[in-house]
């Protein structure tokens, strides 16, 4: 049956949605979101030897992990237990065959200077191709017994039936009707708890409220922590300074050019709606076989660009010296993954993040969200051709991207680049237990139910570009603070309130503020606490009790059991 099942995914998965129809209309375990953290909940209740069923909204499985987020961000490696970790071994195991390296030779990668997050003394790869994580996806999905739906999405008005305080069913745009005795909401966008009218925030809550730091408006440069440590705000990807914000250079009259609010970013310290920037995250070759050369997209607009002109024609002295901190001079992080690809991410100033665009991405309709991605990615493809071909960039910048390009070998029907948007945060639920940086910061008791660990440092990326007191151009919103071991996440953050859903799960939408999300929003941190959350699931069913009311020595027997980190002591 295993194998049957093999066989209809692989051949279903190549249509735009498809649904494998279950034995049994009611499963013990609904989960909502195919993300990295969806699927490892999926395989963790198989394996507790309950029904479940995975339904992805979109046409894409795994999301980011198999969307191009190949230079896994994990901070203490020593933490990533159980599935999450099997998932990374399986990674490890997969490039062992000498067949898989079809551009390079597997000791060479390995061996490179500016490969820093795998190496053969490991029992672990941490860096992959996005289409390699979806095959691993596949295969352990395969190996259990999980009803696996595609591209059916919520109904966020009306399609969760509730009753004394439980979710009985959920129901689809399109008609269908799910139900279970436990749900789950696995989104990066948290949907389902947002129709399920479970207390949740979006944006960024100001100092004040928790005792933070590093929350609220960043515009400062400079900020302590509550360790004592400097976190340098706003320095990293930002401008050079001396560039002009105005359609027409020194003339306010004229308008603010693209993407720069009116007025100030605000207070330091205060709340806002803000958001980090999203991208796509790109997997990119300078291999000529593989390669598809950056193309000008059909709407092109040179004045959204203006700046990036700009942030280099301002800079004084040789262009590789015009950022702190030794950045190369192309505004990006290109990481090598196997096979002559790369995980290209946003740096500098002006990049691949679209800053300031997304605020309204958590609440938005379908409708809208589709549209700001298709915006997302014409922005990026118009800023990826003028760093390659545009005269105004740098002839020493323009060398070094025209040798890169979409893939040809990775997301073939989008032409290389990948469907999957990088929702750095959206909806973060607020429960009984709140992450802040003080816990992330291990300034706070140890918690008593831990059902995972975080270690990624403290971060955010951009939030909005403004004026400044001098009229040049600024970003507002990115700190940095490193330094973390390892912190507990603790099980009532990833449940509702007590009085709220009685039989939710939340693992990738978590209870925590802006600050402390910044650093457990990690794929392999949504494995470990999707895998915790079903076996919590699984055990609450066992129990007949809320999911607030489980008792948590039988929990953390199990997860010790199936080899989760609760603990880390260096």
């Amino acid at each position: 049956m295993k194998h049957l099942f093999t066989v209809v995914l692989c051949c279903l998965f190549a249509t735009s949605t498809f649904t494998l129809k279950a034995q049994n209309s009611t499963y013990d375990l609904v989960i909502y979101g195919g993300t990295s953290g969806g699927v490892a909940a999926a395989i963790q209740m198989s394996r507790m030897g309950k029904s479940v069923i995975l339904i992805e909204p979109s046409n894409h499985l795994g999301g980011l992990t198999t969307g191009g987020l190949g230079a896994t961000d994990i901070g203490n490696k020593d933490v990533i237990g159980g599935i999450s970790r099997e998932f990374y071994q399986n990674i490890m195991e997969y490039y062992k065959d000498p067949s898989t390296w079809n551009y390079e030779d597997r000791s060479a990668y390995l061996s490179r200077p500016d490969q820093t997050r795998s190496n053969d003394g490991e029992d672990a790869m941490w860096t992959f191709e996005p289409s390699v994580a979806m095959k691993i996806y596949h295969e352990m999905l395969a190996a259990e017994d999980v009803t696996l739906v595609i591209g059916k999405r919520l109904n966020r008005q009306s399609g969760v039936n509730s009753q004394n305080n439980k979710i009985i069913s959920i129901t689809m745009e399109s008609g269908e009707t799910y139900s279970g005795k436990m749900f789950m909401d696995a989104t990066y966008e948290g949907d389902l708890m947002a129709a399920s009218e479970v207390s949740y925030t979006t944006g960024r809550e100001a100092n004040s409220q928790y005792g933070e730091t590093l929350n609220g408006v960043q515009a400062n440069k400079y900020n302590l922590t509550l360790k004592g440590n400097v976190s340098r705000n706003a320095i990293h990807h930002n401008f050079v300074p001396g560039v002009d914000p105005y359609i027409i250079k020194g003339d306010p009259s004229s308008g603010l050019l693209p993407f720069i609010i009116e007025g100030g970013p605000g207070i330091d310290g205060t709340a806002d709606k803000g958001i980090q920037a999203y991208c796509y995250r790109m997997t990119l070759t300078n291999h000529p076989e593989n390669r598809i050369l950056f193309e000008k997209p059909d709407n092109y607009n040179e004045l959204e660009y203006e700046l990036l002109f700009r942030n280099y024609e301002a800079a004084n002295g040789p262009i590789e010296e015009m950022y702190h901190y030794g950045d190369p001079l192309v505004p990006w992080i290109n990481t090598p993954m196997p096979n002559k690809k790369t995980d290209t991410n946003n740096q500098k100033g002006f990049s691949t993040d679209f800053i300031g665009q997304n605020f309204d991405y958590p609440e938005a309709s379908y409708a809208e969200r589709e549209a700001f991605a298709q915006r997302q990615l014409e922005y990026q493809q118009g800023l990826m051709w003028s760093l390659a071909y545009h005269p105004r960039i740098p002839k020493k910048v323009r060398d070094v991207v025209s040798k890169w390009g979409m893939t040809k070998d990775e997301f073939k029907d989008r032409n290389g680049w990948t469907p999957q948007l990088y929702v750095r945060e959206a909806r973060r639920m607020v429960s009984d237990y709140v992450i802040t940086q003080a816990d992330c910061e291990g300034l706070v008791p140890q918690v008593e139910d831990g059902v995972g660990m975080g270690s990624y440092g403290m971060d955010s990326h951009m939030v909005q570009r403004y004026v400044d007191h001098n009229g040049y151009v600024q970003n507002e919103g990115n700190f940095e603070a490193r330094g973390l071991t390892a912190y507990p996440i603790p099980y009532r953050s990833i449940v509702p309130k007590k009085g709220e859903k009685e039989n939710l799960f939340v693992p990738v939408c978590i209870s925590a503020t802006h600050v402390a999300f910044g650093s457990a929003r990690m794929e392999p941190v949504f494995m470990v606490l999707g895998q915790s959350a079903a076996t919590a699931a699984s055990l609450a069913i066992d129990q007949g009790v809320a999911v607030q009311d489980l008792e948590y020595s039988l929990l953390r027997e199990v997860l010790l059991r199936d080899k989760q980190i609760l603990n880390y002591k260096k």
